[in-house]
Parts: structure tokens; sequence; C-alpha cells
């Protein structure tokens, strides 16, 4: 029997997590509807010798381009389309945006103005996560509705003061968290610790940015991993430590898995491929994110945990600053601009380094940056998979495709990468979101606001 469908993906490698086969792929509408058997579609396009992956799902990106400040000089400089191009380009088709709280705003007030920038320019689908930095009553009772509105994800920054100040009213919002199904990001790093050994590098006149790694320290940020994990286990909620950079962070890490505490972890893709030697180049300021670049025996550990599950999911904390900004000569420890622009090139480099290099199975690479993601935060199986039912959200992908790293050829409007002139085997050549063509034979075609803001359910994983 031949069915007839909208679209057709002709003759390549379908790979999900739980396994790879040739198969055409059908779909109708936004939907994919059947995967092998006979197929004839309106339009087909061939795929032979290529992979056809689910959509990528990066649940971390800065894409509101005013960030705290409207009036502020330098600022993020992609917003919701020109980072959705950049998305598209490498592979990647589900945004999860951090919504920060501008002066005088509710947690509902900030949502509502970063979703309208995105439903206005967003070109892939996408979820915010509110970033809770006053814990007040009115954010509290807040919380529960919010959750039941399809917004089940809060961000909780333990470097700020502010945490250690009112950590009983963050433990409300956490039990909270617990109680409605909601998943509490962590950005952990000790503030207290980060502000004394600031406190002693300025003293000993060492506070320029050439300081960076010297002053947050792994054991900062594995002291705030312990105290995570003892958080998770207090109040029973799930907790999502973002951007893990340490081998003595994963330690801490591996131990919460080991006990059966719903602990996840993330890392990113500058831990992975670059170390704490750029951060002394002459402008090693383009380098700067917190927690800082390590050194290569964390870049090892971070590849292994990749492999052994430890690590749930990679994501590009993409925070697209200018050259310009990053490099300001004004700037030192305690002002850096942090954070690089990594939507583009996070899926190729992963493929590449890891894949293309034995480090990760095929699978593996699908679970890390589109299954894995889409279960933990509530969007499995709509996104994350290809199957009957799913959205039609998938990359063709070329794993025989040569390229340089080129910043002058990108999408994000970040004017640098810091992977100039890498070398990169495989890329997406055509990506579909919902069925529609977004890109085709490596040219992005996505339409301004064609994205749609995504509920998230309960998680169906642990």
């Amino acid at each position: 029997m031949v069915n007839s469908v909208d679209l057709v993906i002709r003759g390549g490698t379908v790979v999900n997590a739980g396994g790879a086969y040739v198969a055409d792929v059908g779909i109708s509408g936004q939907k994919v509807v059947q995967v092998g058997g006979g197929l004839q579609g309106r339009e087909e396009i061939p795929a032979h010798g290529m992979l056809a992956l689910p959509g990528g799902v990066d649940v971390h990106v800065h894409l509101s381009p005013a960030r705290l400040d409207p009036d502020a000089k330098f600022h993020w400089v992609d917003d919701f389309y020109s980072g959705s191009q950049a998305a598209i380009a490498g592979g990647v088709t589900t945004l999860g945006n951090m919504t920060f709280q501008w002066e005088g705003e509710s947690l509902e007030d900030a949502l509502a103005r970063d979703m309208r920038q995105a439903r206005s320019d967003a070109a892939v689908d996408y979820f915010l996560h509110p970033v809770l930095a006053n814990p007040d009553e009115a954010a509290l009772a807040a919380l529960p509705d919010l959750a039941q509105g399809g917004i089940r994800t809060i961000k909780l920054f333990m470097t700020n003061r502010s945490f250690e100040e009112r950590i009983d009213e963050f433990m409300k919002a956490v039990n909270i968290s617990a109680r409605s199904g909601t998943l509490v990001m962590m950005h952990c790093e000790d503030g207290a610790i980060l502000r004394a050994i600031a406190d002693q590098l300025e003293r000993r006149g060492r506070s320029s940015v050439r300081e960076w790694a010297s002053s947050r320290p792994d054991f900062a940020e594995e002291s705030s991993i312990h105290r995570a994990v003892a958080i998770c286990r207090a109040s029973g909620a799930s907790v999502y430590a973002v951007h893990v950079s340490s081998a003595e962070a994963l330690r801490a890490c591996r131990a919460a898995k080991r006990a059966g505490l719903p602990f996840y972890v993330e890392t990113r893709p500058m831990y992975l491929h670059l170390t704490s030697d750029s951060l002394d180049e002459v402008d090693g300021a383009k380098y700067i994110g917190a927690p800082p670049l390590r050194r290569r025996k964390d870049v090892q550990a971070l590849w292994a945990a990749l492999d052994d599950g430890t690590v749930d999911t990679v994501a590009t904390d993409h925070a697209p600053w200018s050259l310009e900004a990053k490099l300001d000569p004004t700037l030192d420890i305690r002002s850096a601009r942090q954070g690089v622009a990594d939507l583009e090139t996070s899926l190729p480099l992963l493929f590449s380094e890891g894949v293309r290099k034995g480090r990760l199975a095929l699978t593996r690479f699908v679970e890390l940056v589109s299954a894995r993601p889409a279960q933990l935060f509530g969007l499995w199986p709509r996104k994350g998979i290809i199957a009957p039912g799913s959205d039609a959200d998938l990359v063709i992908w070329d794993p025989e495709h040569r390229y340089s790293v080129n910043a002058a050829t990108s999408h994000t409007r970040a004017d640098y990468s810091v992977y100039q002139g890498r070398e990169v085997v495989g890329r997406p050549v055509t990506a579909i979101c919902r069925g529609q063509v977004v890109m085709r034979d490596r040219q992005v075609q996505a339409q301004r606001g064609r994205g749609t803001w995504l509920a998230a359910s309960r998680r169906s994983a642990t």
C-alpha cells in the first residue's frame, strides 16, 4: 500500500536515541505520520547517504537583546529571529530562552515581554525559563499558576548575594516547584567563595580579566553542586545543574545520580572543545564564560561523562556579545561579560569531535542534543524523536561535509567565533520545522515569527 503525504524524506538513515535504520519519513501538515513502508509525497527530499535526525532541542539560550538593562551600551546582539537563524543553520529547531526580570517587573510581566518578542520574531519553536531573582510573596504565589499554564521551569543563580541573604524564601520556591512539577535550573558556583577570592585578587592588584580562571576555581563549583544536591534531597524537587564544567563537579553529580536523586546535568560546548589556555591569549577575554574554561583533565572528564550518562544534555548557553563588548578594556574579574555565541557550531562540533572520532555513539549524540532535553523539559514525545505523531522537526545531516568555522558567514550577529578556523566534519544541509522546510541546501529560509510557544507537560523522564 502506498500512502500519499505532503512531504517524504527519501532514503535517509533515521536516527533516534533508541536506534538507527534506513527508512523513508512521511510528513503531513506539521506532523510525522509514517516512518518506513510505501510512501508517495507531493514533495520529496532525497536523503540517500545522509542522516535524518530529530531537530536539536537547545534548552539554554539568551535571545532577549535588552538583557537586564535596556539602556546599556552593550547587550546580547541576537534577538529571537537572528538566534533562530543561527539555530536552524546548526541543526537546532527548538529553543529554551532565559527570561530575566527588569527592575520593577513581576515574573508574569517579564514572561509576557519575552513572549511578545518571541511571537513576533522566533522562526523556531520556543519555551521560556523565568529567572527568579526576587522570591517575594507575589513571585512565590505565581509559581503554581505558571506551572499549570505550561511554564515548568525556574532558574536560580547561586552566585548572587541575594541567594544567601534570602535562602529561606528561595527554599520556599524550590519546595513549591517540587509540588508543582517544576524543574529547578541552578547556576552552581558558590557566590560567597567567588566574592572572597575576588577581594583577595584585588588586594594583590590582580583584578584584570586575565585572572578570570583564578577568580572562579573549580572548588567553588564543586561546593555549589554539593549544596544543589542537598537542596534536591531536602525538597524532592527535580534539579538541573546548568553548564557543569569540571571533573570535581562531575564527581558530585555522579554521586547524586547513584543515590537515585532527580538531579540532572548539562554541559556546554566551550568546555568540550577549549581549555583555560585560551584565556592566556592576547584577546583571551573573548573566551570568558562562567564557570571559566578549565584544564585538559576536565575536558577529558566531560567527554567521559557524556559517554557514561552522567551528563544528560549539551546546551549552548548561547550569549552572543560583539567582540568589542567582550574586549572592552574597562572590564575586570567582577564585570567581565560572560558567554559566547554557540548555536550554529554546537551540534556540528559535537558530531565532529564526538561521533566522527568515536567518542560518542550516533544514538547517544541524538539523546544528548534532542531526546533527553525534550524529555526533561516536558516536550516529549512532541519533540526529540522521529516517530508517527511527533512534530515534523527533522534535520538532514551530511556526515561527510567538511568545512571550517568562519564567523563572517555565520547567522548570529556576534561578529566572532571562539572556534574560528576549526575544521569540522558533518553538518546539517536541510532543516524542517513542524513540516515546513526552513533550510534547504544550507540556505536558511525561515520566516520571521513562524515559531510557536511550547507549553511544557510534566516530565516523562527521570
